[in-house]
């Protein structure tokens, strides 16, 4: 039987970083294959995707790592025929959700010898209350569905922050583990003996999101039926009047995704956990809210552009609601400037050369053309 952990978290939050940690610690010598299912067309981390498949790549603890796009579904069966892991670890893309990566998993324990184990949620313990506010139902729905919550950045938090922060998880899901100790004092063998001691919690999970996915299936059934009659009952209708409907439609279209925008950027009240406006936007989909912009190109920067479109995501809006940015790109001056912006911070650093140029940037309400021209592209 091969084992199924899924390791979530928002945008920055430490998931690569808490994945080599197991891996070198807590899963050796199990033959394990690590997933990558990125959020947008371009993912810097598993190798730009030009095709629905599988990109391989070997790490280092002899772990297979691949990238899925596509039939995320098929692919699954795809990896366990090739490789017939001992385990298998799904990073989702930060903007996933949780739920709908544990649906797949579920699909797939009908048909594979597979179990799903470990659902865990790496939370930077210094932004969570802020991202909750920003981000409400991408990030709250990797928390409610986790049966492990890990907290990254907790050597450089206070006690007080630490508190305040598993507060607000517990509020969202009181039942988790909650990892407060720094990941440098804990051993991998620890985490893994947390992850793997939530089995009952992990069944209750699996339940609230067949749950989740059925609710959603429904009102996107009964979405399409509304939907179908609308169209009919307009079929025998003068065509001016049709045309003056549709423009009319097309406005409140508008008008309804302004009102999403603002709700979605909301400050919510002290006690608030998010759920507030569930009902209005419950089942929003990553790609409903977030866009992906991605380049690849052998243009050469100045290193004083890459540090200013920094700057310019992390003090304004100009650009759109930017949550994530990195790449790694020529420079004018020789050599490679490699930059990663996370919610407000950024780093500069030199590399080694890669095929190509690489920049992707991901947010919402992004304007891609501006952001050509503010890397100098157009």
């Amino acid at each position: 039987m091969t084992k199924i952990d899924i390791i979530s978290g928002f945008l920055g939050a430490g998931k690569t970083t808490y994945i080599k940690k197991i891996l070198e610690e807590a899963y050796k010598g199990e033959k394990v294959v690590l997933i990558e299912n990125e959020f947008g067309e371009v993912g810097i981390d598993g190798g730009f995707l030009k095709d629905a498949g599988i990109t391989i790549s070997e790490m280092n603890s002899g772990c297979i790592c691949c990238s899925l796009v596509g039939d995320f579904d098929k692919n699954l069966h795809e990896v366990l025929e090739k490789f017939s892991p001992d385990r298998i670890l799904i990073e989702p893309s930060g903007v996933g959700k949780l739920s709908d990566v544990m649906t797949s998993v579920i699909k797939l324990e009908e048909s594979a010898d597979v179990k799903l184990c470990g659902l865990v949620t790496v939370v930077n313990a210094l932004k969570a209350s802020k991202q909750m506010k920003a981000f409400g139902e991408f990030f709250n729905n990797q928390i409610e569905f986790a049966t492990t919550v890990v907290l990254s950045r907790s050597q450089t938090a206070t006690e007080d922050q630490l508190e305040f922060c598993v507060k607000q998880i517990q509020k969202l899901n009181p039942k988790a583990a909650i990892i407060t100790t720094p990941w440098d004092e804990i051993t991998g063998e620890k985490l893994l003996s947390v992850m793997e001691g939530q089995d009952n919690l992990a069944q209750d999970m699996k339940h609230l999101a067949e749950e989740a996915h059925e609710a959603h299936e429904h009102e996107h059934h009964h979405e399409h039926e509304h939907h179908h009659e609308h169209e009919h009952h307009h079929d025998h209708e003068h065509e001016h009047e049709h045309e003056h409907e549709h423009h009319h439609e097309h406005e409140h279209d508008h008008e309804h995704e302004h009102h999403h925008e603002h709700e979605y950027h909301h400050e919510h009240g002290e006690n608030c956990t998010c759920g507030c406006h569930d009902h209005d936007h419950h089942h929003h989909h990553a790609d409903d809210v977030f866009t992906t912009w991605g380049k690849e190109t052998p243009h050469k920067f100045e290193k004083a552009v890459i540090e200013n479109a920094m700057k310019v995501f992390a003090e304004t809006e100009d650009y759109g609601t930017v949550i994530r940015s990195k790449g790694m790109v020529e420079s004018v001056e020789g050599g490679w400037i490699y930059f990663d912006f996370v919610d407000g911070e950024y780093e500069l650093r030199t590399g080694e050369p890669d095929y190509t140029g690489r920049l992707v940037v991901i947010g919402a309400d992004i304007d891609e053309h501006k952001i050509e021209e503010l890397f100098g592209l157009l």
